[in-house]
């Protein structure tokens, strides 16, 4: 038999220990929470606190700062590959003549060669331009290229190529050139801006003159088929209709060779209502060694800083110093990547083939001839060469 206490008091039917005894007896919910914590933190050691008040943090930070690599790192968990392409063997010698190449591809020959367009979305990039349209000039029937006063992100930009028409007056004859107004939109998504512009160019490329079985070109201004590849694909017949091209992939200059996989280029044969101008993968097949695509290849810093605000992904620029001109530089002359990115690729093997910076090629075998009829002028696009100047203009 026992008795109740007065009103207030409180039983405490545990037993208590020396850490924890004085939790029992509490008057309030409030004190009894905080008797709790205090015996919770009483019962944690050195290592324990260490933990919580250290590394905790530590790793917080290093997911926020690091969290887009760990993301691309564990991609061939939650991606898998593409569909693999049906790649088409490249024969090409020069003494070879035009009917024997045909045939070698399992095509036949025309009577007479396609017409051939060179469509273009154009920002800044005067001498990749000019090495492109150097390149392709001899086969080229009209270069139809489309300029805005906008990036892809809504920032303003001047008319760059306006500006600087002069300089190609080799193709003014054969020039069919654009403009088009910015929408203006922050803080949209980039893509729709740039679907925009592509479909602007769909209409351009009527005013140009394009009409069924003409041969197009769609492709970023980068992105610089050969003009053998061009030629072929003009005289023979059968060809497919669309046909993705396989370009070497290069970085900064032809100095970093990073693989020989860049696919987005393609040659279409034109249907009045079908055809549509894009940059996305459009159909399984495609020729080997077909060209070359240099990104970043740019003559000054401040073209590189431009690109990286104005392109589609501006999103991988997460920290202001990451536009530091002597940071740039160094990373151009290091092979590296401008946002500290790992390589998107779908299976660890090739992403742990890739990572850290890209070596050094020797080589300036097989480059666009312009190029190397001009070395002296474009001597930051070679080997060796990986100094940048300050400013453009």
């Amino acid at each position: 038999m026992f008795m109740l206490g007065s009103e207030g008091d409180h039983y405490c039917s545990k037993k208590t220990d020396d850490i924890c005894g004085d939790v029992c007896g509490q008057e309030s919910s409030r004190a009894l929470s905080m008797s709790r914590l205090r015996c919770i933190l009483r019962g944690l050691d050195l290592k324990t606190y260490i933990f919580l008040f250290v590394l905790v943090p530590t790793c917080f930070f290093g997911i926020y700062v690091h969290g887009q690599k760990i993301s691309y790192f564990l991609r061939p968990l939650w991606e898998s590959p593409p569909k693999p392409f049906h790649d088409i063997t490249h024969y090409y010698q020069e003494n070879v003549t035009m009917e024997n190449l045909c045939k070698l591809h399992g095509w036949g020959i025309r009577e007479y060669p396609r017409r051939v367009f060179d469509a273009v979305l154009f920002s800044n990039e005067l001498d990749i331009l000019t090495l492109r349209w150097k390149e392709l000039y001899p086969y080229i029937t009209e270069f139809v290229l489309l300029e805005s006063n906008s990036t892809f992100t809504g920032l303003p930009k001047p008319l760059v190529f306006a500006s600087n028409r002069d300089k190609f007056k080799f193709v003014e004859p054969r020039l069919t050139y654009g403009t088009i107004g910015g929408r203006f939109r922050r803080g949209e998504n980039p893509f729709v801006e740039e679907a925009y512009q592509r479909v602007a160019l769909d209409q351009l490329l009527k005013i140009a003159g394009i009409t069924d079985d003409d041969l197009l070109i769609m492709s970023d201004v980068d992105e610089i088929p050969s003009r053998h590849t061009i030629n072929l694909l003009r005289w023979c017949d059968d060809i497919p209709p669309i046909l993705h091209l396989r370009l070497k992939n290069y970085l900064y200059s032809f100095e970093f060779l990073v693989d020989s996989n860049s696919w987005r280029a393609s040659v279409h044969r034109y249907q009045t209502g079908k055809t549509r101008y894009a940059h996305y993968r459009q159909t399984d097949d495609i020729l080997a060694d077909a060209g070359w695509h240099c990104s970043f290849c740019f003559r000054h810093i401040s073209e590189f800083i431009f690109k990286m605000k104005a392109y589609s992904h501006f999103d991988r620029v997460r920290f202001s110093h990451y536009l530091n001109p002597e940071r740039v530089q160094k990373v151009i002359c290091k092979g590296a990547d401008l946002f500290d990115m790992l390589p998107e690729e779908y299976t660890f093997k090739e992403i742990i083939g890739k990572l850290g910076p890209i070596p050094h090629s020797y080589s300036a075998v097989h480059l666009p001839s312009y190029l190397l009829e001009n070395a002296k002028k474009y001597k930051f696009l070679l080997p060796g060469n990986c100094f940048r100047e300050r400013e453009s203009g």
